[in-house]
């Protein structure tokens, strides 16, 4: 019997007998303020990727991209990336290696991995691969270290939240100040980092989101899987991202 849902605790023989789906969690190593750790996207995409395989026996967790596309954030320090290009060129290579999972679900933690992560399914679908891609999307949430991913945190790595360091940063919508954040990157529009109001982040808080975005990536799944859609069907890859 196969117990673990992470691919790196299986072995080669259980791999090929599972066929999984394999679950990849993006994440990203770039600054969260002063308050959040460089791992917060990947965290976050990870513990994402841990409840889908909870929830369904067919799903495997992979190793996580740890260092993507984040030149935003290159000011600040801490922050480490590869840019687009080469994201976009990594994923269509780890699709490629995985021609014996039944397909892969990239789970994007990073809002800055868009272009990367839609060209890469683009391209890997083109080649006849079964590929999809997810990323959360909260409703009136706010785009970076701000309350959104604070009270996430508070839920999953509260040890790692800097409590006394909390506070608010540009709170504009990212539609707002994207033209400024792809030309002058963050520092230009928040001197700390943030892009939103953390201070009344809370762990109920990030509860709430964890189930909710749960059961939103469950549900996209399941589309892809009893429709053979790509996921962007149910997750419109097009729209503002609010976690970045």
């Amino acid at each position: 019997m196969i117990a673990s849902r992470s691919l790196a605790d299986m072995t080669s023989a259980e791999a090929h007998l599972l066929a999984p789906l394999l679950a990849v969690p993006i994440g990203s190593c770039e600054q969260h303020g002063a308050h959040l750790p460089l791992g917060t996207d990947t965290i976050i995409a990870e513990a994402l990727c841990g409840r889908l395989a909870a929830r369904r026996a067919d799903v495997v967790v992979a190793p996580a991209m740890l260092v993507t596309a984040s030149g935003e954030h290159a000011d600040f320090a801490g922050t480490l990336s590869i840019g687009t290009d080469v994201t976009a060129l990594a994923l269509v290579e780890y699709a490629r290696s995985a021609d014996w999972a039944s397909g892969i679900i990239f789970v994007n933690g990073h809002g800055g991995n868009h272009t990367a992560v839609s060209r890469a399914v683009e391209t890997v679908r083109a080649e006849g691969r079964r590929a999809a891609a997810w990323w959360p999307h909260v409703p009136a949430g706010d785009a970076h270290a701000g309350h959104t991913e604070t009270s996430l945190m508070l839920a999953l790595r509260p040890e790692l939240v800097r409590r006394e360091h909390i506070e608010a940063g540009d709170p504009r919508p990212i539609t707002d100040i994207a033209d400024i954040l792809r030309e002058r990157g963050v520092r230009a529009v928040s001197a700390n980092g943030v892009l939103g109001d953390p201070t009344a982040a809370t762990l109920d808080e990030g509860i709430r989101l964890l189930d909710m975005l749960t059961d939103d990536l469950v549900s996209s799944v399941e589309h892809v899987v009893t429709a053979d859609q790509d996921i962007t069907a149910n997750q419109d890859t097009t729209r503002k991202h609010t976690v970045t």
